[in-house]
């Protein structure tokens, strides 16, 4: 069994920052993409930031310049460092990772969500 815990979402004045952090523990014996998607009320689930294993990174128009992703293969970590957050930042933040498991399954894994709110 594999878990994603996100922490770190709450409430921001615009131009603010926060960090958002996600562990993957349990039955895991790789992950290759590991990253962030968010949905906003009313809106489809879409993609963030991701980075690969070795470091490439993917990153939403909407957030470049003032998200950055990274992560610690060694401790199945990812976290997201969010600057200058805008209201329209304001969504569900979910912690994703495509993984391959002891039991050789590969799949996408989700975090249960934390929320960020951007507001004055």
């Amino acid at each position: 069994q594999v878990q994603l815990v996100e922490s770190g979402g709450g409430l921001v004045q615009p131009g603010g920052s926060l960090r958002l952090s996600c562990s993957a523990s349990g039955s895991i014996f790789s992950i290759d993409a590991m990253g962030w998607y968010r949905q906003a009320p009313g809106k489809q689930r879409e993609l963030v930031a991701l980075m690969s294993v070795v470091g490439s990174t993917n990153y939403a128009d909407a957030v470049k310049g003032r998200f950055t992703v990274s992560r610690d293969n060694a401790k199945n970590t990812v976290s997201l460092q969010m600057n200058t957050l805008k209201p329209e930042d304001t969504a569900v933040y979910y912690c994703h990772a495509n993984l391959l498991t002891r039991t050789w399954h590969r799949g996408d894994y989700w975090g249960q969500g934390t929320q960020v709110t951007v507001s004055s």
